[in-house]
């Protein structure tokens, strides 16, 4: 069953994150908090949502997503994680969360959607061929930590 996300989920999510870090080889990079991660979601001023895949009761993938603007195309969705976790890959979820991702994009009229995939992810590169996605290599990831 894909549905959307709700705050009492979020510890779950927060598992199959420190999962994903762990496949993505940076177990240490995880350092939001359960209460951000709620805050964030469902707070006040809530900045991701995120469509959950459960099997028998259990959160077994998600897609956690965002709005972005850009100057040159409007309103864009942003997927931040699309996560399958291990045990569960092959089955199908990961292409049940991300149509439902790129349907919720469609339903709100957004221009587009946007991501990224580490360059050694072969699996996950594959897998977005399938639906014939732009791989853009002349952009470089920066970012300043605080």
């Amino acid at each position: 069953m894909i549905r959307k996300a709700q705050k009492e989920d979020c510890s779950r999510i927060l598992e199959l994150i420190h999962e994903l870090a762990l496949y993505e080889r940076a177990p240490e990079e995880v350092t939001v908090s359960l209460e951000e991660m709620e805050d964030a979601g469902f707070g006040v001023n809530p900045v991701w949502e995120a469509f959950v895949a459960e099997i028998d009761g259990v959160i077994q993938g998600i897609a956690l997503y965002y709005i972005r603007y850009s100057t040159w195309k409007g309103r864009r969705l942003y997927l931040e994680d699309l996560i399958v976790t291990q045990e569960m890959r092959g089955r199908g979820i990961g292409k049940l969360l991300f149509d439902k991702v790129i349907e919720e994009m469609q339903n709100k009229g957004y221009s587009g959607m946007v991501w990224q995939v580490l360059e050694w992810n072969e699996p996950a590169i594959n897998f977005y061929k399938k639906y014939h996605a732009t791989f853009d290599s002349e952009w470089v990831n920066v970012s300043i930590n605080n």
